[in-house]
């Protein structure tokens, strides 16, 4: 396979992590997180790990450009060298001019495309057992009496971050930061809008789809 190199874009809840999954698995290659490197820089004490340490310590966001450094070393590893994917950056269009001003070529970025209204409903509904974790969802998967787990009889709960308030803030802080992005990709010709489906399947094949597209232009 040709040097894959993926990011997938998507507002909170339109799917794109499970769809990263999938992707990953399928061609071989590793999703990057920018939380889990971070964590591994500072755990392996690397020069970009120690300057991100000195601003988790006090509580503080780490800085675009040690973000950047520490991509930077995880890219260089073995298991990057047929290509990756990166999830949670760039979140800013700056992020992704630093992306460039680092050599990074990317070759396919997936938008996966759901309505805000439709992700308010998916996120707002799910429910999950606080006792054994296991998730349900109002409309489309409710436990038997839709109060109760059906595993362990626990009663469910909404996680705060499932709440409509904060879905809609989260939403927006999507369309102002991050939803720029794809202007900026677009211009670069790498861009490909996937339509999210009802069914995760329907949403796969057309993920793939699009991604094959891609691999056949590079």
């Amino acid at each position: 396979m040709k040097n894959l190199k993926l990011i997938f874009l998507g507002a909170p809840g339109a799917g794109k992590g499970t769809q990263s999954d999938i992707v990953a698995e399928k061609y071989g290659i590793p999703t990057i997180s920018t939380g889990v490197m971070i964590r591994e820089a500072i755990k392996n004490n690397t020069e970009m790990g120690l300057a991100a340490k000195a601003y988790t310590e006090k509580g503080a966001l780490v800085p675009d450009e040690v973000v950047i450094g520490i991509i930077g070393e995880r890219l260089a590893k073995d298991d990057c060298k047929n290509g990756f994917i990166l999830d949670g950056f760039p979140r800013t269009v700056p992020q992704a001019e630093a992306l460039d001003n680092m050599g990074v070529k990317i070759n396919c970025v997936v938008s996966i495309e759901v309505a805000d209204d439709k992700i308010v409903e998916r996120m707002s509904g799910r429910r999950v057992c606080a006792k054994c974790g296991a998730s349900y969802h109002v409309a489309y998967k409710p436990s038997q009496d839709g109060v109760t787990c059906d595993k362990c009889g626990e009663t469910l709960s909404i996680r705060k971050d499932d709440a409509p308030e904060v879905v809609l803030d989260r939403l927006t802080v999507y369309h102002n930061q991050t939803e720029p992005l794809k202007e900026f990709y677009g211009k670069k010709g790498v861009l490909s809008l996937v339509e999210g489906q009802e069914e995760v399947q329907d949403t796969t094949a057309l993920t793939l789809k699009a991604i094959e597209d891609a691999i056949a232009k590079i």
